[in-house]
């Protein structure tokens, strides 16, 4: 009964605090809603640059075409041994019938053409995909190593070019979301520390009366969780609603159809409760490390 009691009133002098120190609550809510505001902007670039690494993923593929000599057991012999190969996917086989009906029923002017061959003279191909876009080119060289082999391709520079821009975005992003994390500490830090300061008297008479160090420490904890939360609304807000938004005014995507934006139901959610759980816990270990070093109890 007395850990509940010390619970109760540790969050209604928590409470307590942040309307008698309006003007310094006000001040560390206000950093934490700028610094969290960021880090969801932030985290929202970073997410949809994953969702879209992972869409590249399943569109880029290695185009392999076979020699006009090999047989169908020539076909079915590389497939799988293109299958077994390490960050092989998948393989799908297509026929030269099946590229000559595709493009002709594309376009008509190539049934036409094809007419005036007396045999057909596309190739069988194979389209891989692979589980790693970086591992494109090493599967690549692998396979054009098999006999029966005509040529194997993936279009190097641009998937080189798309994967060196989605890899230093995921990075810039991150670097930016910890030091973030780390300003709202230091910011909520530093205001409970005036906090602290402005109450020291108070304090010294609850040494004074015997009151234990958790009794002393958990209302400026709860305290830090509050104003993390408090902070923490804002940004949510703007952050579903303008997601929202955006997503409905891009219709989706980012200048081509291949970029497309994450879906936003349940993707502005996750993002909301990250957030939330970060100004709170932020809030509270930042109340922690001012309480501890700043009192030494």
């Amino acid at each position: 009964m007395k850990v509940f009691r010390i619970i109760g009133r540790s969050f209604r002098d928590a409470f307590k605090s942040v309307f008698r120190n309006f003007s310094l609550s006000m001040a560390s809510i206000l950093c934490a809603t700028i610094t969290l505001l960021v880090v969801a902007v932030s985290l929202v670039i970073a997410g949809n640059v994953e969702d879209v690494t992972k869409n590249l993923e399943k569109e880029l593929t290695i185009v392999v075409y076979l020699e006009k000599s090999a047989t169908e057991e020539d076909a079915e012999f590389l497939k799988s041994t293109i299958t077994a190969m390490n960050n092989v996917e998948s393989v799908t086989y297509k026929s030269k019938e099946e590229w000559k009906n595709e493009m002709s029923e594309y376009d008509s002017s190539y049934g036409s053409l094809f007419d005036n061959y007396s045999e057909n003279p596309l190739l069988d191909s194979f389209v891989v995909y692979v589980k790693d876009v970086k591992s494109l080119e090493s599967v690549t060289n692998d396979i054009k190593k098999l006999d029966n082999i005509e040529s194997a391709s993936y279009g190097k520079d641009a998937v080189t070019t798309i994967v060196s821009v989605f890899d230093l975005i995921e990075k810039v992003t991150l670097v930016v979301v910890i030091a973030l994390i780390f300003v709202t500490a230091f910011l909520i830090t530093n205001t409970i520390k005036l906090t602290i300061y402005s109450r020291r008297n108070e304090i010294e008479i609850m040494r004074l009366v015997g009151s234990s160090n958790i009794a002393i420490k958990l209302p400026f904890v709860i305290e830090g969780f509050v104003i993390g939360l408090l902070g923490s609304i804002i940004p949510i807000i703007i952050t579903i609603y303008g997601y929202i938004i955006a997503y409905d005014r891009l219709n989706g995507y980012v200048i081509v159809e291949l970029i497309k934006l994450a879906s936003p139901y349940y993707f502005v959610f996750y993002i909301a409760l990250i957030i939330m759980a970060l100004g709170s816990l932020i809030g509270m270990v930042g109340s922690l490390l001012a309480v501890r070093k700043y009192l030494k109890i």
